[in-house]
């Protein structure tokens, strides 16, 4: 049965507590109807046109006094256009869309700590002082230039506040796609619409002519602190981002398998990663767990911290500070890799997947069988290299290296790592 009453939130309140209420109708607004949802006491407004019911939004997030306020210009909207929504926001402006994104991604699963926290200090430091008193109705691309592109660009890296720009566009495209308000006010607004700059790759910091110098700067630290030569180690001899080294437990080495597992919550792709451990590292983590266990401790973290957790971003990031004295970062390490997977002739696709950089779906699937074999044929090839500029030394391995890195490295000039064909990968 529905109910005739006139809106209000009180009225819509004192309901809340009726059962036999569900439906309810306003005869001063034709058309415009009220449902309690399970969750008293929530509810949606809608607006029925030509026996279309149109949804408008929930209660009590839209309120009967901004309902009521915004009805005029629905049915005019609708009468105009029958198909075109009839979205009421609850917002008005910027400010609060944004806010609303923010909470969302603090509570997204999906999202690492660093991009939650990343988007979170853009949101408060960035958008919100620079546009958060913005109307929804005046988002246009002079009051975006004006309030946020231009006064940004002065004092950030271009690569920064395109990263800002983004969190705008899909926090607006978000808010419209779960129908939250009532049209998308970034439609149409580009980033190359205000910066024509192509934004540049970071050149490499760090050659293969200094790898040799990186590895003698890594013994000598061995010696006296085991932890952070370490860490800059299975960088260099896996091409692994910081946040997946540092994360790196014990747990997830298997040296019988000689293979090194990063789960989904490790890696920036968000989907589980394996690398091949060569007979060096299998050495080198041996002799590290030793100079773990020498320190009373067997926990474990590869990284640890003093309160016994993995090492914090800040404390992995403070490692390299260290080590490259603002010469270089421990992303160069990674470059440094890849640049080096290159020149030893490996295969591209084999390159990428060591580095685990995000590939589509038909890629990730190619010759899952025989991938394993030959990403660990590239890695005995790298450090078989690495073996020559002063690898050896530390790990200790009796010869330097084992048999396969040795012909590996003798078959870089026939290319010991197959290319795979583009023909083939197009009939996956």
């Amino acid at each position: 049965m529905t109910l005739a009453v006139a809106f209000s939130d009180a009225e819509i309140r004192r309901r809340a507590d009726d059962p036999s209420a569900v439906l309810m109708r306003d005869p001063r607004h034709p058309g415009l109807y009220f449902r309690f949802t399970e969750a008293r006491p929530r509810g949606t407004w809608s607006l029925v046109v030509r026996k279309k019911w149109n949804r408008i939004g929930a209660y009590p997030d839209l309120s009967a006094k901004a309902v009521l306020a915004a009805l005029p210009d629905l049915r005019m909207q609708l009468a105009a256009d029958p198909q075109a929504g009839a979205t009421v926001s609850a917002w008005s402006t910027l400010g609060e869309l944004l806010k609303w994104y923010a909470d969302r991604m603090s509570r997204d699963r999906n999202l690492s700590d660093k991009r939650k926290a990343t988007g979170k200090s853009a949101i408060a430091c960035h958008l919100i002082p620079r546009v958060g008193d913005l109307p929804l109705a005046d988002v246009r691309h002079g009051t975006l230039d004006t309030q946020l592109m231009w006064p940004l660009q002065e004092t950030l890296s271009l690569e920064f506040v395109r990263l800002i720009f983004g969190l705008l566009v899909v926090a607006c495209r978000q808010a419209h796609t779960l129908c939250l308000i009532p049209s998308n006010p970034m439609t149409g607004i580009k980033f190359s619409d205000f910066s024509k700059t192509k934004i540049k790759a970071k050149p490499a910091r760090l050659r293969g002519v200094q790898i040799e110098a990186l590895l003698s700067q890594l013994q000598d630290l061995w010696g006296r602190e085991p932890q952070p030569a370490m860490l800059a180690l299975m960088m260099l001899c896996h091409g692994t981002r910081i946040g997946e080294t540092r994360k790196a437990q014990w747990s997830h080495i298997s040296l019988a398998e000689r293979t090194w597992y990063l789960p989904v919550g490790n890696t920036k792709t968000r989907v589980e990663h394996s690398l091949p451990l060569t007979d060096q590292v299998c050495t080198l983590l041996i002799r590290y767990r030793e100079t773990q266990q020498a320190n009373h401790y067997d926990g474990d973290c590869l990284f640890r911290s003093h309160s016994g957790k993995p090492l914090s971003e800040g404390q992995a990031s403070a490692v390299f500070t260290g080590l490259g004295k603002g010469e270089w970062s421990s992303h160069d390490l990674r470059k440094l890799a890849r640049t080096g997977w290159a020149d030893l002739g490996i295969d591209f696709l084999i390159g990428e997947m060591l580095i685990n950089h995000a590939m589509g779906h038909n890629v990730q699937a190619y010759i899952h069988t025989t991938v394993e074999e030959r990403k660990r044929a590239a890695l005995e090839l790298w450090h078989a290299h690495l073996d020559q500029k002063g690898f050896a030394l530390i790990h200790g391995l009796e010869g330097g290296r084992n048999e396969n890195s040795v012909n590996a490295l003798q078959a870089t000039e026939h290319k010991a790592c197959d290319p795979i064909q583009e023909s083939t990968i197009g009939e996956v």
